[in-house]
Formats: structure tokens, C-alpha cells, sequence
């Protein structure tokens, strides 16, 4: 019989037995580590001996965070750090170099939006923007500098989904690496191993952290790609073989730039991964909820949220995520300054920026995270200024409906 996912995160046994058998990994709040020999650590150096021996590298809270995810998601290999942002791009900088490209979705969160085209282009890095959902587009954009195809499970916040089989197909044909932002889609109702997604990417700041406690990223590698048909990760899989990446990145990134979860961050998303699955289930039955009183109010000239029947994802989001896509739904009302009056009215939601906390968060997208874009290219990324992105907390669903009836009412 196979266990629950609550079940299956409660009872991952410690790296090390606890002398004192404690029932909670016990945070490990040292810089370094002593070792009992000079012989044993020079061993370590050279990669013969594995063990802790400084926080930025390595810390055993941290790795009992990173065998709890590996253990739930079936990954092969998993590498936790400082936030999701660094998760990208730790990931994109071991698979790429100057002048290779990549190909990403073009509807992305702002700041992932604005680290391909903003910044890596400084250092030579090209980013080929793409509707994912469309693999014909995409398979016109490859050549033979491309390395990876990224996209998101559910892009935020136009909540579109693409078919990841399809990419992956894709992918593989081509050689390169299918690299999923799966943020929106935690795994208790996603598994990207089973739909040939190679390296999975996470901000565990969202629904990991157990509502906000903390910033963290992970990312999983899944153990199906072919890490010699990488060019940028060929010399590692000689001596690594299937854990050519990550071995790459803790030796030539993760360590170097300083990406490194601290054991306090680890603890939180430890004890948040026991109580995801309820967590889940409670904002998903709320965000259900809020979408069927939102579709029939006269005032909301639109709702969006994959999960939906009438939705043109809907059979993508059954298929993939267990018909379960986030917690995150947007609706429309006629103008800003509706959405504004309206936001200024909640009394339980809360006006902050954050997805998947405890607390109901809302914002206007328009203004605030793609604020410092063109018009054009917020139109090109499908940012309305009529639209809000509500991420649905744990409250009780009739409170929730309560407080947007209430300010709806006032507008």
C-alpha cells in the first residue's frame, strides 16, 4: 500500500542517527566542521571523503532538507539554496556559457522575465522567447547553440499551462535540457520525473516554507538526461556520470557565489514540508470556492484559474497536476482604478506579494512587480492593468468570500 505524501515526509529517517533521538532534525547552526584527522580532511578536499566541513558548501540540516525533498519527489540528485531566484540561476549558469542561448516562455514572473533578458544578456547569454504552448514555435528557435528549454508549470500570473510531455519529447530530440519552474505546482500534486522534465527548479519560499517562514530554492535533478550531450557539462560526466550537474554547480557555482540555504531556513522548510499536503487542500477546496463566486458577480468581467472546467487548460491541469494547478487564480474588474478601490477595501486579504502563504495575499501585477517594464512588453507578457493575482491562504472560504463581497459591493 502506498503511503500519503504527509506520511511518506514524516517518517524520512536522519542522515545520522541523533544521540539524543530527537524527533526534529536539530538545527546545525556552525560555519565549519572539525575533523578527526589532518589525513581525513585532506581527503575531503580531494573529494574522497564525504562530509561537512563549511556551511557554504555543505551543512547537515540543510542535506536532511535536500534527502526529505529527493525522497518525496524521486529525484535523483537535489540542491537546496538561498532563494528560487538563486535556483535559476545557479541552474542556468552550470548549463550555459557565453554564446550559447536558451529558449524560454515568454509569459514569466517579472523577476524571472528580467534575469534572461536583463542580466545574463549582459554576460552573453542569449534568452529566445517563446509561447510554450506552442512546441512548433518552439522547435523553430533551436540551433546549435542552444542548450536548455525553460518554462514554467503555471505561468505566473497568466496561468497558462504547456503540454511538458510534448517539450520533453522536444528536448530530447535536440539534446537539450528541459529546465521547469514548478513553483506553482508543489509535489504533492506534481511529479516532473514522470513527464520527462530533466531539471526542476522550485522557490520553496512559497508553499515548502509551511506559509512564509522563509526563503529557499531547490533544484532537482531528475536523473534522465544524458549530462556528456551537454557541452558545458561533458568534462564533469566523465568523472561524475549521472551527478555530472550537480556536481558542477555545488563545485563551480553554488560554492562560489554564495547560494547557500542556511540551516535556520532549512529547519522551516523542513516542518513545512510535513503539513504541504494539508495546506494544499485547504487553499485549493477555498480557491474553488472564490473562483465560482467570482465568475457570477456582475462586476468581475473575468476570472482565470486552470483548474476550472470551462478553462482551456483544464485538461492539462487534470492530466499533470492531479487537476489541481496552485492556488493562484486572477480576475478583472473595468479598470485600475476599480482594482485599486477594491483591494483598498479588503479588511482579511491581504495587499503583499508573496504566493501561497498562510494569509490570502493580493496584487496588481500591473503595477508593482511589472512596473519597471515597457508597455509593450507587458502587453506581450499579457499584463493587464484590469487584472489582480489573488493566492488563496488557509482561511475559511466563507470568510474569504465575505471580504471580497463586501469591497465588490463598494465599487
Amino acid at each position: 500500500m502506498e503511503r500519503s505524501f504527509t506520511t511518506r515526509s514524516l517518517n524520512i529517517p536522519f542522515p545520522k542517527d541523533d544521540p539524543h533521538r530527537s524527533l526534529d532534525m536539530p538545527v546545525y547552526e556552525s560555519v565549519a566542521f572539525e575533523f578527526a584527522t589532518s589525513e581525513d580532511i585532506a581527503a575531503n578536499f580531494r573529494g574522497e571523503l564525504p562530509a561537512h566541513v563549511y556551511s557554504r558548501t555543505s551543512n547537515p540540516t540543510v542535506e536532511y532538507f535536500e534527502r526529505k525533498m529527493k525522497s518525496l519527489t524521486m529525484a535523483h540528485q537535489v540542491l537546496a539554496l538561498a532563494s528560487g531566484m538563486a535556483a535559476i540561476t545557479n541552474t542556468i549558469l552550470s548549463l550555459c556559457k557565453a554564446g550559447d542561448n536558451i529558449i524560454s516562455g515568454n509569459h514569466l514572473f517579472g523577476h524571472s522575465y528580467a534575469l534572461f533578458k536583463q542580466s545574463l544578456s549582459n554576460y552573453g547569454l542569449e534568452t529566445r522567447f517563446v509561447d510554450t504552448t506552442k512546441p512548433a514555435e518552439v522547435e523553430r528557435l533551436i540551433d546549435e547553440n542552444t542548450r536548455l528549454i525553460y518554462f514554467e508549470t503555471v505561468t505566473n500570473p497568466q496561468l497558462e499551462i504547456a503540454d511538458i510531455r510534448a517539450l520533453s519529447e522536444l528536448a530530447n530530440k535536440y539534446n537539450l535540457v528541459l529546465v521547469a519552474d514548478s513553483t506553482l505546482t508543489p509535489p504533492v500534486v506534481f511529479n516532473s520525473k514522470s513527464l520527462g522534465v530533466h531539471v526542476e527548479v522550485m522557490s520553496t519560499t512559497k508553499y515548502i516554507s509551511g506559509g512564509a517562514t522563509s526563503f529557499g530554492g531547490v533544484i532537482l535533478d531528475n536523473g534522465i538526461f544524458e549530462w556528456a550531450k551537454n557541452p558545458n557539462t561533458k568534462t564533469f560526466s566523465e568523472k561524475f556520470g549521472k551527478d555530472a550537474f550537480i556536481a558542477r554547480l555545488r563545485k563551480n557555482y553554488y560554492r562560489n557565489t554564495g547560494a547557500a540555504m542556511t540551516a535556520h531556513t532549512a529547519h522551516y522548510q523542513i516542518l513545512g514540508l510535513d503539513i504541504l499536503e494539508l495546506r494544499l487542500e485547504r487553499s485549493y477546496g477555498s480557491c474553488l470556492s472564490l473562483c465560482e463566486f467570482l465568475f457570477n458577480n456582475q462586476k468581475v468581467k473575468k476570472v482565470t484559474y486552470p483548474g476550472l472546467k470551462f478553462s482551456a487548460d483544464y485538461g492539462l491541469a487534470m492530466s499533470q497536476f492531479n487537476g489541481k494547478p496552485g492556488t493562484i487564480l486572477t480576475f478583472d474588474l473595468e479598470s485600475q482604478a476599480a482594482c485599486f478601490s477594491f483591494m483598498n477595501r479588503l479588511q482579511i486579504i491581504r495587499r503583499a506579494t508573496n504566493l501561497n502563504d498562510n494569509k490570502s495575499l493580493i496584487i496588481h501585477p500591473f503595477s508593482t512587480i511589472y512596473a519597471e517594464f515597457t508597455e509593450s512588453d507587458r502587453q506581450e507578457m499579457c499584463i493587464r492593468d484590469t487584472m489582480m493575482r489573488l493566492s488563496v491562504g488557509i482561511e475559511a472560504p466563507a470568510d474569504l468570500i465575505s471580504d471580497i463581497d463586501q469591497a465588490l459591493a463598494a465599487i
